[in-house]
């Protein structure tokens, strides 16, 4: 499935399945990476299973696992097209709250 197509809940069911993935690729037992990581072997084991877990704790893992940069360009603005946008954004403050 395109990542762009996926819904949260598919998106984090995939994530955990790589996760899962590379923990077993790199012989890692998951006590073993709960230990690496600091994260609990019962929320590693939850994620594994059901997905869910906390950002911090994702992290963790990612780290562990020699990922951590992937997210590095999460959130990231859009480049801008022409010198003009990029003069544009420069000049334009970061509102403070949303309008909508």
């Amino acid at each position: 499935m395109l990542p762009n197509l996926l819904t949260p809940n598919e998106m984090q069911a995939q994530l955990a399945r790589r996760c899962k993935t590379l923990r077993l690729t790199a012989g890692y037992k998951r006590a073993t990476l709960a230990n690496r990581s600091g994260v609990s072997e019962g929320s590693l084991k939850r994620f594994e299973d059901i997905g869910e877990i906390s950002l911090k704790n994702l992290l963790r893992l990612a780290h562990a696992l020699g990922r951590l940069p992937e997210f590095a360009p999460l959130f990231q603005p859009p480049e801008a097209e022409s010198l003009a946008e990029l003069k544009s954004t420069a000049e334009k403050p970061v509102p403070k709250r949303g309008r909508i």
